[in-house]
C-alpha cells in the first residue's frame, strides 16, 4: 500500500463569534483550518482478509478510510421504504444467495426478511447492512461506524458472526469503528489507530467464550421468541420449555414434546429459536444439543425434524446427530417413524435427526427429569 499524504482544510469565515472564540482561547487568526495525515500501512506485506481502523471520534478514521479504500466504503444504503428487506439486494442475486448471506452474518429470521428495512431493530439493520455490503462488494467491503448503533453485547456477537462469514467466503472486509471492545471478537488480521498512528499485524486467536445461563421456563416465555421462529409462532401448551440467557438477557428458546407409544415413546424437539441479536455464533445449536442431552438421560429417543438449512447443515457435520430421514417432503405416519399429522410439512423439504450424543445425567436430575441407568441407553442409529 503506497504512502497516503492527506490534507483536509476549510475556510474560516471571520464572524464576530469566531473572533470572540479566538480571543477567548488565544487562537491565532487563520484564514483556513485543517488537519494533515501521513499514513504508510504495509498491507502488501501479508495476505489478509479482515482489517480494523479503530480510534476515538475525530481522529480521522473515516477520512483515511476513504483515501485508502475509495471504492469500497459503504455508509448507508437506499432501502425500499415499503417493500421486503430481500428486495433491497441487487437484482442479479438469487433468493438463495440472499438468504444465505443474511443467515451467514447472524440474521437468520425469515419473518423479519419480509419486513421493510426501516421497521427492523437496530441489531437487524446492522446485520442486514453488512450482508448487503458483502453482496455489492464481493471482493472488498468497508463499513464505517461499525457497531456504533447497537449495544456492546450485540456488537461483540455480531462481530464474531461477520468475521466467520468473511473468512469462510474468502472475501476482504475492513471495519471502521470507535469501539475497541470488538477487537477480540472480530479478530482482524491488522489494526490501525489514527490517534496514536499505531499499526499492528495480529495473529488469529480464539474468540472470547460466551457464557450461557440455561433455565427451565414456563410456556408464556415463548412470547419473547415467537415472532422470530422461521415457521410458526404456535407453541403446544404442554411443551417443556428451556431458555438460554446471555448476560441476563434472553437469547434462545427450546421446547420439547413427549410422544408416548407402545414401544416406550420418544421425545421430539418442538421449537428452537435464537433471537436475531444473538444469531451467528452457535447459541441456538448449543441450547438445542444441551436440551437433547438432558432428555437423552431419560432413556427415550430424542428426535428433531427441521427444514432450516443452517440447522440441517450443522447436524450433518455433528457427531451428536444422525439423520434417519434425508431432506424430503413430509408424509403421513407409516407406523415406523414419527410423523407430523396435523403439522405435516407437505410443501417444504424437511430432514429427520436423532440425537446420539452423550446424556447429561447430572443436569437432567437438576431439571427434575426422570433419568435411567446409563447402561440402558442405546446409541444405535435409527
Amino acid at each position: 500500500m503506497p504512502r497516503i499524504d492527506c490534507l483536509r482544510s476549510s475556510a474560516v469565515v471571520r464572524t464576530p463569534r469566531v473572533m470572540q472564540l479566538e480571543g477567548l482561547f488565544d487562537l491565532p487568526p487563520d484564514e483556513r483550518s485543517g488537519r494533515a495525515w501521513s499514513v504508510d500501512l504495509p498491507l502488501e506485506e501479508r495476505d489478509w482478509q479482515i482489517g480494523l481502523i479503530v480510534g476515538p471520534s475525530g481522529c480521522g478514521k473515516t477520512t483515511l478510510a476513504r483515501e485508502l479504500f475509495p471504492t469500497a466504503i459503504r455508509e448507508a444504503f437506499d432501502w425500499p421504504a415499503d417493500r421486503a428487506l430481500i428486495d433491497g439486494f441487487p437484482e442479479g442475486l438469487g433468493i438463495r444467495e440472499i438468504t444465505r448471506l443474511l443467515s451467514s452474518v447472524g440474521f437468520s429470521s425469515p419473518p423479519s426478511w419480509l419486513r421493510p428495512f426501516r421497521v427492523l431493530s437496530n441489531g437487524e439493520q446492522f446485520r442486514a447492512t453488512i450482508a448487503r455490503a458483502l453482496a455489492q462488494s464481493p471482493e472488498l467491503a468497508l463499513i464505517d461506524e461499525f457497531t456504533s448503533v447497537v449495544d456492546r453485547t450485540v456488537a461483540q456477537i455480531g462481530s464474531a458472526a461477520i468475521a466467520r462469514t468473511v473468512r469462510r467466503s474468502g472475501r476482504r472486509f475492513v471495519a471502521v469503528s470507535c469501539h475497541f471492545d470488538i477487537v477480540d471478537w472480530l479478530q482482524p488480521d491488522w489494526t490501525y489507530d489514527p490517534a496514536t498512528e499505531q499499526f499492528e499485524w495480529r495473529s488469529l486467536q480464539r474468540r472470547p467464550p460466551i457464557s450461557l445461563e440455561i433455565v427451565r421456563c414456563v410456556a408464556a416465555r415463548w412470547k419473547v421468541f415467537r415472532q422470530h421462529h422461521y415457521l410458526s409462532g404456535d407453541l403446544n401448551r404442554v411443551a417443556r420449555c428451556f431458555e438460554a440467557r446471555v448476560a441476563g438477557r434472553p437469547a434462545a428458546f427450546t421446547a420439547v414434546l413427549s410422544h408416548p407409544n407402545r414401544s416406550g415413546g420418544f421425545w421430539r424437539e418442538h421449537r428452537t429459536v435464537c433471537l436475531p441479536d444473538f444469531q451467528g455464533v452457535g447459541i441456538g445449536h448449543a441450547l438445542s444439543e444441551y436440551v437433547a442431552s438432558l432428555f437423552q438421560a431419560t432413556g427415550k429417543r430424542y428426535l428433531s425434524i427441521t427444514s432450516h438449512p443452517g440447522m440441517i447443515q450443522h447436524r450433518l457435520r455433528s457427531s451428536h446427530w444422525v439423520m434417519y430421514r434425508a431432506p424430503s417432503l413430509g408424509r403421513k405416519n407409516t407406523g415406523r417413524e414419527p410423523a407430523f399429522n396435523r403439522t405435516a410439512a407437505l410443501c417444504r423439504r424437511t430432514a429427520g435427526f436423532r440425537y446420539v450424543g452423550p446424556a447429561n445425567f447430572r443436569d437432567a436430575l437438576k431439571f427434575g427429569l426422570a433419568v435411567v441407568a446409563p447402561s440402558t441407553i442405546s446409541r444405535n442409529d435409527e
